[in-house]
C-alpha cells in the first residue's frame, strides 16, 4: 500500500490539544489516529474533581511519542490537514497522506484574533514559537502595549516585569469577560504593588520544537494563556501556567509599572517615520508618553492618546480553526464562526464530531450553563465526544454529561485563587436579578448572583472554601430569601450551616 491509499482506521482525531488528545485517550483498545500539526501535544496532569463539576487540573506539554507509548493502539500523525471529504468519510493531511474514518473527531482549536495583520511590530500569542520571541522581545523592551481584556492580557500584565505596560482595553474594567467592576475594583492594586515571591517553582518538563521536526526541553520554554489557543498550521494550543518557573523581564530596573487606558481601542499604528512626518505634517508636537526616546512603533487609541512602545501584544480572543474542513461540505457554522455541534458533539454532517475551541455547542443548554472557550471545557468537551463516538457505534443510547449542567471554572489570576460558577456575571438575566457582595481588601472577594431568591452564580476570588457550598446552592435551587445579607455574613460558618 503507498502513502496514496487511504488507510482506514476506526476513529479519527484531528488536534493535539486539550480536547483532542482527551478524546483520543478514551480509547484504550480500538485502534485510533491522531492527526496533529506539531510534535508537541497537550496533556492533562495531576487532575483533581474538586467537586461534582469543578475540576482542577495541569496542562503538560509534551512529545507526541509519549502519547504513543503510553496508548500502543494510537498512532500519531504530525501533519496538518489538507482537505475533509465528509462524503467518502476521508481525511487528506498535508503530507499527502489518506485517512478513511468511521468517526471523526475535529478538535483543532482557534487562532489569534490578531487586530491588524503582517504587522512585525504586533505579536500574537499562540504557541511555543511566538511565546520564545515574545520573551526574548520583551528582555530588550522598556514598554509594550497590551491589546486585549481577556485571560491572556490578565496574566499578561501581571507578569511582566522590567518593562513598562500601556494596558488598553475596550471595557470600563479589567476583566469584563470573568468578572463585574467591583471584582476588578479588587484586583487593580495587585497591578501597582510588588508581587510575592514565588515559593514553589516549576519543576515539570518544559519541550519546545527545534526545527522542522525535534525536539528540545530548555528552561526558558513556557506556554502561555488559561485559554486554549490552537493554530492548526503551526502547533498546539499554550498552556495556562505560562508564568510558573520562567523570567519574563524587560530592559527596566523597575518591578511592576501598568498603565490601563479604559473604554478604547486601536485606531491607528505608525511606524516610527509615520510617526514623524504626521507630526510635522500636523504641526503638533509628540505627546508627553511618545516623545521620550523614539520608539520603534507608535499606537493611537480611540481615546485620542498616543504611545510609543517596543512592540504591540495582540490578544484579543480567537477564531475557531475551521478551515480545512468547510470547502466541499456541508458544515454548518455558528455565528462565532464555530463548527455547531448538537448534544452529541454531533456536527451537520454525518459521523463528524467536534469538540473544544473549533465547536460552538448549539443544544438547549442548562440554565447554569454557558459556553466559554476554556481549557476545563476543552477537557470536558473532549471526553464527552469520545464517549458519543463509542456509544453512536454501538448504537446506545448516552445522555448528556453532568458537567454541562453547571458552569464552572478554576483558575488564578493576580496570585488570586478564582472560581467561577453558574451565571457568575449575571448572564442573559436581564434585570432580573441581586447581588450579593463581600469584600475584603487583599484577602477575598465573594460575589453571590441570585434570582428569585435563588443562587444562580458566583465569583469566588482568594481562599474562600465556598466554592463546593455554592456549588450545591446553585444546583439545588433551595430558597434563599430567609437569609438575605446574612447568607454571606463572614461570621457565620456558612459551610457547615448548609451541610
Amino acid at each position: 500500500m503507498t502513502d496514496k491509499q487511504a488507510k482506514r482506521s476506526k476513529f479519527v482525531v484531528v488536534g493535539g490539544g486539550i480536547a483532542g488528545v482527551t478524546c483520543t485517550e478514551q480509547f484504550p483498545s480500538d485502534q485510533i489516529v491522531l492527526l496533529t500539526a506539531a510534535p508537541l501535544i497537550k496533556a492533562v496532569t495531576n487532575f483533581k474533581q474538586v467537586s461534582k463539576t469543578l475540576e482542577d487540573f495541569d496542562v503538560e506539554e509534551q512529545p507526541s511519542s509519549i502519547l504513543q507509548e503510553k496508548y500502543p493502539n494510537v498512532r500519531v500523525i504530525q501533519s496538518a490537514v489538507r482537505q475533509l471529504q465528509a462524503k467518502e468519510h476521508k481525511v487528506q493531511t498535508e503530507n499527502g497522506e489518506e485517512f478513511n474514518y468511521e468517526k471523526l473527531c475535529i478538535c483543532t482549536g482557534g487562532r489569534p484574533k490578531l487586530f491588524t495583520q503582517d504587522n512585525p511590530y504586533v505579536l500574537g500569542i499562540r504557541d511555543t514559537d511566538s511565546a520564545q520571541e515574545f520573551q526574548k522581545r520583551l528582555s530588550t523592551a522598556k514598554r509594550i502595549v497590551v491589546i486585549g481584556n481577556g485571560g491572556i492580557a490578565l496574566e499578561l500584565v501581571y507578569e511582566v516585569e522590567g518593562c513598562e505596560v500601556i494596558w488598553a482595553v475596550k471595557d470600563k474594567a479589567i476583566g469584563n469577560t470573568f468578572f463585574d467592576a467591583g471584582a476588578a475594583q479588587f484586583l487593580v492594586p495587585s497591578l501597582e504593588t510588588d508581587k510575592p515571591e514565588r515559593a514553589v517553582p516549576c519543576k515539570r518538563t518544559r519541550y519546545t520544537t527545534d526545527g522542522a521536526n525535534a525536539l528540545s526541553a530548555p528552561s526558558g520554554a513556557f506556554v502561555i494563556s488559561d485559554r486554549g489557543v490552537q493554530n492548526q498550521a503551526l502547533g498546539s494550543a499554550l498552556g495556562p501556567d505560562w508564568h510558573e518557573g520562567i523570567k519574563l523581564k524587560g530592559a527596566q530596573e523597575v518591578s511592576h509599572r501598568v498603565h490601563v487606558e479604559y473604554q478604547c481601542e486601536v485606531q491607528k499604528i505608525y511606524t516610527a517615520e509615520d510617526f514623524r512626518l504626521s507630526q510635522q505634517r500636523d504641526s503638533q508636537p509628540a505627546s508627553e508618553m511618545s516623545k521620550v526616546g523614539l520608539w520603534p512603533v507608535y499606537i493611537q487609541l480611540t481615546n485620542g492618546k498616543t504611545y510609543g512602545c517596543d512592540f504591540i501584544v495582540s490578544a484579543t480572543g480567537v477564531i475557531p480553526n475551521t478551515e480545512p474542513f468547510l470547502h466541499g461540505n456541508s458544515l454548518a457554522v455558528a455565528v462565532d464562526s464555530g463548527l455547531r455541534v448538537d448534544d452529541h458533539m454531533q456536527t451537520s454532517e454525518p459521523d463528524v464530531y467536534a469538540a473544544g475551541d473549533v465547536c460552538t455547542a448549539c443544544w438547549e443548554p442548562s440554565p447554569m450553563w454557558q459556553q466559554m472557550r476554556l481549557w476545563t471545557q476543552a477537557r470536558q468537551m473532549g471526553w464527552y465526544a469520545a464517549r458519543c463516538m463509542a456509544a453512536d457505534l454501538l448504537q446506545e443510547p448516552i445522555e448528556l454529561d453532568f458537567c454541562f449542567e453547571l458552569f464552572s471554572h478554576i483558575t488564578k489570576f493576580f496570585n488570586y485563587k478564582v472560581v467561577l460558577l453558574g451565571k457568575f456575571n449575571a448572564q442573559g438575566l436581564g434585570q432580573d436579578h441581586e447581588l450579593l457582595v463581600r469584600c475584603t481588601k487583599g484577602h477575598e472577594y465573594v460575589k453571590v448572583v441570585l434570582s428569585q431568591g435563588r443562587m444562580v452564580g458566583a465569583v469566588l476570588i482568594g481562599d474562600t472554601d465556598l466554592e463546593e457550598t455554592f456549588e450545591n446552592l446553585i444546583l439545588n435551587q433551595m430558597d434563599l430569601s430567609a437569609y438575605g445579607e446574612e447568607l454571606l455574613n463572614p461570621n457565620i460558618d456558612i459551610e457547615d450551616y448548609f451541610d
